[in-house]
């Protein structure tokens, strides 16, 4: 089986690394980007499954990247993290496809059930029986 691929967006290098770690000692495939060009070129090249995507990068923001995650594949999984309370961009976020948001600090736990309770439920289910 596939392992699932975990895309990292976000400027904080700190944040990347803590996350591209966490998320393959889980088992996935990971990626990370800086920005948001780096970020539409690797969801073009390697489809990843799911994105963990910082609201607020230099150049391209959050949401950009969301619309163009969105273009390019409507199935990718989207779970927004935010240094800032922003409702009324959370809110456009989730109108925009994301599945969640994580708060900065954020729970790394809480992250990472997040993305297991993702990435794990739309696993092939087989038919016992019959």
């Amino acid at each position: 089986m596939d392992k699932k691929k975990v895309l990292i967006v976000d400027d904080q290098n700190g944040i990347r690394v803590l996350l591209v770690e966490v998320f393959s000692n889980e088992g996935y495939n990971t990626f990370q980007a800086s920005n948001g060009k780096l970020a539409l070129e690797i969801v073009r090249k390697e489809s990843p499954d799911l994105v963990l995507l910082d609201m607020k990068i230099p150049g391209m923001d959050g949401l950009d990247i969301l619309k163009h995650i969105k273009q390019i594949d409507t199935s990718i999984k989207v779970i927004m993290m935010t240094a800032y309370g922003e409702l009324d961009m959370i809110k456009e976020a989730t109108d925009l496809g994301a599945l969640t948001h994580f708060t900065k600090p954020f729970d790394i736990d809480d992250l990472r059930q997040a993305v297991n309770n993702q990435l794990r439920s739309d696993s092939p289910r087989l038919a016992i029986g019959s």
